[in-house]
């Protein structure tokens, strides 16, 4: 059984169709990249997966049943299923907020069992920051520490699958190294789901990918192959475009 699917989705914002047909499944354990270049549609199944929205037509499955986002129980369950990390960690975190509330306000408004704090000192040594963090604003934390408070209050609930939308793109070079290291730790516990436009950050995180382009999904399979023998011209001109790649497949 996938713990995440998307059955032939047909999605469109108004009149602009966005996603034609798209068909993929996440398997428990796997780190899934989903590529392609801005207005391919990634951040789109992004948020299908997360119930933010609906298909036009064809059907999101999550944890072996429907996912029916009009019925609230429903939707608190998958919350603490599947968890989010956005792209950029400076508007992502409530300025307002001391990190301590930031991590104990998730754990509270998805009623999540255990001690909050207890639960808020165990995802901020997973993020490998340090205990005193708690009180401390996003103001004082750098992008890439902002980013792991982010994926540490992800963490808070437990959740089974981890959706990162270009975690790194916002970062300089040695910050997305520290993050992808941290994202790679996480993907030995978690099935991740990581949609990038950057074929090395995909490579050097995710075994197996989709590769989208205007909202069709022109190629799919192991990434080392894919990268090695890349068979659509989207894919080709892709690889092409990209000049090096710091890291390999795994």
């Amino acid at each position: 059984m996938s713990l995440i699917s998307l059955k032939d989705v047909q999605f469109s914002y108004g009149d602009t169709p966005i996603l034609h047909g798209v068909s993929l499944a996440l398997e428990q354990g796997e780190s899934l990249g989903i590529l392609g270049e801005s207005g391919s549609g990634k951040s789109t199944i992004l948020r299908l997966m997360l119930g933010l929205t609906r298909p036009d037509t064809g059907v999101v499955e999550a944890d072996g049943s429907v996912l029916d986002t009009r019925s609230r129980a429903r939707m608190q369950a998958h919350r603490r299923f599947v968890q989010p990390v956005f792209q950029d960690p400076y508007t992502s975190l409530d300025p307002r907020m001391k990190v301590r509330r930031i991590l104990t306000e998730p754990h509270a408004a998805l009623d999540l069992p255990g001690d909050a704090e207890a639960e808020a000192a165990r995802v901020l040594e997973a993020g490998g920051l340090p205990a005193d963090s708690l009180d401390r604003y996003p103001r004082a934390f750098s992008g890439g520490q902002r980013q792991r408070i982010a994926i540490a209050r992800a963490l808070i609930a437990r959740p089974r699958v981890l959706l990162a939308d270009e975690p790194v793109s916002a970062l300089d070079l040695a910050t997305k190294v520290r993050v992808i290291e941290l994202l790679t730790e996480l993907s030995r516990e978690l099935t991740l789901v990581l949609v990038s436009h950057d074929i090395a950050i995909v490579a050097a995180l995710c075994p197996r990918m989709i590769v989208l382009q205007q909202g069709r999904v022109v190629e799919a399979g192991k990434t080392a192959a894919i990268l090695r023998a890349p068979q659509h011209p989207y894919t080709q001109r892709l690889l092409a475009s990209l000049q090096h790649m710091p890291m390999e497949s795994p």
